[in-house]
């Protein structure tokens, strides 16, 4: 069973604004992106195709396939009243706890790390450890991600911001009987 992950493209919105499951647009470029994202899958094997329903994902998703599933638990962490506001805006008084410990305290009206992580897992054992082998392509955003990636790199969720991903990255999973094998190299 194969596997991608694949961050999707650059969103339309300026540097140092606090999103999550907002809803953005994507760059004017984002075909450009799109087919060095397409570049990157070289196999002509079928694949279930599973998205976050934030546009920025399924945008990407649907070149893959028309039948695509979304999927809630895919999304990005839930930054509550701090969406779409410049960090800078985010009252010190506010953002200290959550940058004390993001792992494990939750923001205004949103949702802590742990949280992200819990519905990230129950995605990944219904879709990665059932009894399927169908191949998967999984387009997500870096948080998501992050948690799956940590889980196979046996990081703590707190030293999972060690593992860059930029827009457009896509890591490739093996499954072999119940072994599952990061293809794609990490650098931490």
């Amino acid at each position: 069973m194969e596997i991608y992950l694949i961050r999707h493209t650059t969103p339309d919105i300026e540097k140092g604004i606090c999103y999550g499951q907002s809803d953005l647009n994507l760059k004017g470029n984002y075909t450009e992106e799109f087919e060095t994202v397409l570049n990157q899958i070289q196999t002509k094997k079928d694949f279930k195709v599973i998205s976050s329903p934030l546009k920025r994902c399924a945008l990407l998703a649907k070149h893959f396939s028309n039948n695509i599933i979304l999927d809630n638990r895919l999304k990005e962490l839930n930054f509550g009243d701090w969406e779409l506001k410049a960090w800078n805006d985010i009252p010190e008084k506010d953002i200290n706890p959550w940058m004390t410990d993001f792992v494990n305290v939750a923001v205004p009206n949103g949702e802590s790390y742990v949280q992200l992580a819990s519905r990230v897992h129950a995605f990944f054992e219904d879709n990665i450890h059932s009894e399927n082998n169908q191949n998967l392509i999984i387009v997500s955003h870096a948080g998501p991600i992050r948690v799956i990636l940590s889980m196979l790199l046996k990081l703590q969720l707190k030293d999972s911001f060690s593992i860059k991903i930029n827009y457009g990255d896509v890591f490739q999973l093996k499954r072999e009987n119940e072994s599952l094998k990061l293809i794609t190299e990490i650098n931490l």
